[in-house]
């Protein structure tokens, strides 16, 4: 049985096999050897996202041309299979419009290029560095170190920030002091800070602005400039140096009070404060900083 089996085979078609399975074997050696050498030729002129399109673009093209190839030592009609590829891919795009939605939304992510492999992008509520930027989805990794997919469509229809774009950033701080503060000195104080902090910039300088008078407090912005590495490393520092140079002047951050009036203009709501512990009473107006 064995052996009627083997009469049965075609030689012609044993050869043909065996050049189509070299062809298919040369074809994933040529297709990775031109891949690197596209890494070398690219690394150093072009973007870490433009040097990873177009080494796929090498890779998956070099290895198409042979699978072709090695299709027809086998016998097979390339009009035919292009033919019923198209009708194929017609039938998939109507029964997963979502995926063509994605591969759409993917070609105008690449040609757009708000964002490349290695930024740091905000999406909603998520934040991570790109990993890469693919046919349907976007890979994130944030950092807390957990692995995002998102698909592409989300991204084209949602607002993308991209963290990492410019060399420099801007922080700013609002703060709160008591009515009774002097402005001037309060701006000397932030600005010496500004000035003792070294990964503060001096150009673009620090900003002093007098946002409003506030329930409890003068409210104020204060914005200064930082390399984009260093953005993290002065928002925690120097929110401690103003408390700290603050305090070492007397400047009060005030808490919210609330004042309470009767019906008249003028005239506080009395308040009577009872100390349970000693049995005393202290009267007092609603006015003068007891707080909710």
């Amino acid at each position: 049985m064995i052996s009627d089996l083997i009469d049965s085979i075609n030689p012609v078609f044993l050869v043909a096999l065996f050049r189509a399975t070299i062809l298919l074997g040369i074809g994933l050696v040529a297709a990775s050897l031109g891949s690197r050498l596209t890494r070398r030729l690219s690394k150093g002129h072009l973007s870490i996202h433009s040097e990873t399109l177009i080494r796929r673009i090498v890779f998956y093209g070099i290895l198409g041309l042979f699978i072709a190839s090695a299709m027809r030592e086998l016998g097979f009609s390339l009009a035919v299979i292009m033919g019923a590829a198209g009708v194929l891919t017609v039938a998939i795009g109507f029964a997963s419009q979502t995926t063509a939605s994605n591969l759409i939304s993917g070609l105008f992510l690449i040609g757009e290029r708000s964002f490349e492999i290695g930024d740091i992008i905000r999406v909603g509520n998520t934040t991570g560095e790109v990993l890469s930027i693919d046919a349907l989805s976007v890979k994130l990794r944030t950092f807390d170190n957990l692995f995002v997919r998102i698909p592409n469509e989300t991204l084209i229809k949602s607002e993308v920030t991209t963290l990492s774009r410019f060399p420099i950033r801007r922080l700013d701080l609002q703060l709160g002091v008591a009515y009774k503060e002097d402005i001037a000195q309060v701006r000397d104080v932030l600005m010496a800070v500004a000035d003792a902090n070294t990964l503060c910039l001096d150009e673009p300088a620090p900003l002093f602005i007098f946002t409003g008078f506030g329930d409890s407090a003068l409210e104020i912005q204060f914005s200064v400039w930082a390399k984009r590495e260093n953005f993290l490393a002065l928002r925690n520092g120097i929110t401690a140096e103003i408390k700290v140079a603050f305090d070492a002047a007397g400047i009060e951050i005030p808490f919210p009070h609330r004042s309470l009036y009767a019906g008249e203009a003028t005239r506080p709501f009395p308040v009577v404060v009872v100390d349970e512990g000693n049995g005393k009473r202290e009267k007092g107006k609603a006015g003068d900083g007891l707080a909710e």
